[in-house]
């Protein structure tokens, strides 16, 4: 099976693609800048993903189906996009974001290719910063009281359940789907983080992790290494030349706003809804 993935690993779902693919032990290569078909159709949208070479596909819990997981609930996909709450944090500090994006880089192996990669893929993170902004300019969003009460749903099942995993005693859908989200919330340190970490009433999340970090423990892209048991490493950085290959890249993207910034917007409105 020839398996192509374009994403960003600090993605929630293209983590959780990641994480479908390395536990069915399912080889694939990872790009960071859209292919031309998945760009036109859906602007910077990830994950998409490309199996033998058929066309690019999306969403995340349709592509798991398609490598042999079983579907979940309607009502289990909105709560789990409810503990995406607290994202638009990620853009609070800037040069965080930015140099959180700059180690995060091609994994292409002909250097040519990633330092051209590397260099293009600078416009992801300048339409995110930009997307977030916007949010949170126009939705005007309030934080909760307790970032760590959007996982309560989930720490109700655990607490219902005897099983190691959200799917039994495998992980499935609604693992890696949640996971992936830790992911993105670990790769950028934003407030849900901190309750993950703390909250008291969220003890059988924090051995659900621990699972999790048992489960993937040489997968490549675990960024909740760091701060949850099990320690595990975080993924490695982009070498200095490959950061500089990004940096020269986000200046050009900022030089070139009269351009780029329109163009995000355009790809905004390719975005499915």
């Amino acid at each position: 099976m020839n398996v192509e993935v374009y994403g960003c690993n600090h993605g929630p779902w293209v983590q959780a693609v990641l994480l479908g693919l390395h536990d069915k032990g399912i080889e694939y290569q990872l790009r960071s800048t859209p292919p031309r078909e998945a760009l036109i159709r859906w602007g910077v949208y990830m994950p998409a993903i490309s199996i033998d070479n058929e066309p690019w596909a999306i969403e995340s819990s349709e592509i798991l189906v398609k490598l042999g997981f079983e579907p979940i609930s309607t009502e289990d996909m909105k709560a789990i996009r409810r503990t995406y709450q607290g994202v638009l944090h990620r853009a609070d500090k800037p040069l965080h974001f930015i140099a959180g994006w700059a180690r995060a880089g091609d994994s292409s192996t002909g250097f040519f290719q990633r330092s051209g990669r590397n260099f293009l893929r600078s416009f992801i993170p300048f339409y995110m910063f930009t997307r977030l902004n916007l949010i949170k300019q126009i939705m005007k969003p309030v934080d909760p009281e307790n970032f760590g009460d959007q996982y309560l749903f989930w720490e109700n099942k655990l607490e219902a359940s005897s099983e190691e995993f959200f799917d039994g005693d495998k992980p499935g859908i609604r693992d890696f789907q949640l996971f992936g989200i830790i992911q993105c919330h670990a790769s950028i340190p934003v407030p849900p983080l901190e309750s993950l970490m703390n909250d008291e009433p969220l003890a059988n999340m924090r051995r659900w992790i621990a699972s999790m970090h048992e489960r993937f423990s040489d997968y490549p892209n675990l960024y909740s290494g760091s701060y949850f048991e099990p320690r595990r490493p975080q993924p490695v950085s982009a070498s200095l030349v490959q950061r500089l290959m990004f940096y020269l890249g986000l200046m050009t993207m900022i030089l070139a706003l009269p351009i780029t910034l329109p163009l995000a917007f355009v790809l905004m409105q390719k975005v499915p809804s």
